[in-house]
C-alpha cells in the first residue's frame, strides 16, 4: 500500500528520500525512538468527523511532544492522495 501510494513521486522529487522500514514493538514509542535519526517523522491521522476528527490521536499525540524531529500529522485520505 506504501508503495503504491508513493509510485511515482521519486521521479518528482529526486531530491527527497524516502525510508521504508518495518519495525515492531508499540508505535508511539518505535516512531520517537527512530525521530533521534529523522529530519522529518510524517504520521496519518483519521479524522473521523465531528468532535472526534478534532482531536489527534495517542501516536500523534506522543510524537508531538516527545520527537527529536519536526512532525507532519496528515489528516484524513486513503494515503494514495501523496503529493
Amino acid at each position: 500500500m506504501l508503495a503504491q501510494a508513493l509510485a511515482g513521486h521519486a521521479e518528482k522529487h529526486p531530491d527527497v528520500t524516502v525510508r521504508r522500514e518495518v519495525a515492531s514493538g508499540e508505535a508511539r514509542e518505535v516512531l520517537i525512538e527512530r525521530s533521534r535519526n529523522a529530519q522529518l517523522v510524517v504520521v496519518g491521522a483519521r479524522g473521523r468527523g465531528g468532535f472526534t476528527g478534532l482531536l489527534l490521536g495517542s501516536v500523534s499525540q506522543a510524537l508531538l511532544h516527545h520527537a527529536h524531529s519536526s512532525v507532519v500529522v496528515v489528516r484524513g485520505g486513503t494515503g494514495s492522495d501523496v503529493s
